[in-house]
C-alpha cells in the first residue's frame, strides 16, 4: 500500500478498501494537489485545531459523511458543526477501524480553531499518531518541537517503517531538531518531511534534511506516495 503526499501536512491513503485523508488543509494550501469536491472520504484523521490541518474537514465530512477522528475537544468541535460522525480520542488512546488502528502520541504544540468572525475555540491538545495498517506502522508526528519521548514512542510502537515529520521551522522543529529526532530517536526506515514551504516563514530546502539523516529519506511532491513495501 501507499500513503499520498498533498502538501504542508495533509495524508491520504487507501486501505482495506477504505479512504483515509488526515489534516485535509486544501483550499487555501497553495501546494496541494487536492480540490475539496475531489476528496473520497470515509474517515478523517486530525492532529490538532490549527486552521492549516483542520481545514475543509466539516465540508469534506458532509460530502462523504465521514467519520472524523480527532483529540475529544476537536472532535466535539467538528460535531458542533453539523458533522454527524465524529470518535473523540486522547493521548495514548487507541482505536480499531476498518482501516487499521490509529493511535494518538503526545506532541508539542498548539491547539485552536479560528473562526471566520475571529473567535478562538480551545480544541484539546495536539497530538501525533501510530497508524497500524496491515504489519506497517506509520509514525506521523503532528506538529511538534523536539522532545525525548518520541524515542519511547517509537521503541513501544515500532519499529516504525515510515515516518512524516515537519521540518518548516517556526511553528514546529527546524531541520536539525527533525534529523536528530530521526537518527536518534525514532530511527524509521523511512522520513519524509512535511510541513515546510507552504508559507514564507516555514521555507526549508528538504535536500539539506534528506543529506543529515541517516535513513530513507523521501522528498514527495503534492499527489506523489511512499511506499510500504
Amino acid at each position: 500500500m501507499t500513503v499520498k503526499y498533498h502538501g504542508h501536512a495533509v495524508l491520504s491513503f487507501n486501505n482495506n478498501d477504505t479512504d483515509v485523508i488526515i489534516d485535509p488543509f486544501i483550499n487555501g494550501n497553495d501546494l496541494t494537489d487536492l480540490t475539496v469536491d475531489n476528496v473520497k472520504a470515509d474517515y478523517i484523521i486530525l492532529t490538532h485545531g490549527h486552521n492549516d490541518h483542520v481545514g475543509d474537514t466539516v465540508e469534506i465530512a458532509k460530502n462523504n459523511n465521514a467519520t472524523v477522528i480527532a483529540p475529544v475537544e476537536l472532535a466535539a468541535y467538528i460535531e458542533s458543526q453539523g458533522v454527524e460522525n465524529t470518535v473523540g480520542m486522547n493521548v495514548g488512546g487507541e482505536g480499531e477501524y476498518e482501516f487499521g488502528k490509529v493511535k494518538f502520541t503526545h506532541a508539542f504544540h498548539t491547539s485552536s480553531f479560528t473562526d471566520n468572525d475571529g473567535t478562538v475555540h480551545y480544541t484539546g491538545e495536539p497530538m501525533g499518531l501510530i497508524l497500524t495498517l496491515g504489519e506497517k506502522k506509520v509514525y506521523v508526528t503532528g506538529d511538534t518541537g523536539l522532545f525525548g519521548d518520541m524515542e519511547l514512542i517509537a521503541k513501544r510502537n515500532g519499529p516504525i517503517d515510515i515516518c512524516f515529520i515537519p521540518i518548516g521551522d517556526h511553528f514546529t522543529m527546524g531541520i536539525d531538531d527533525a534529523a536528530y529526532a530521526v537518527n536518534e530517536l525514532i530511527k524509521p526506515t523511512v522520513v519524509v518531511p512535511v510541513h515546510f514551504n507552504t508559507f514564507p516563514p516555514i521555507k526549508q530546502d528538504p535536500e539539506e534534511f534528506k543529506n543529515k539523516v541517516n535513513t530513507t529519506c523521501q522528498i514527495l511532491k503534492p499527489g506523489e506516495a511512499a511506499e510500504l513495501s
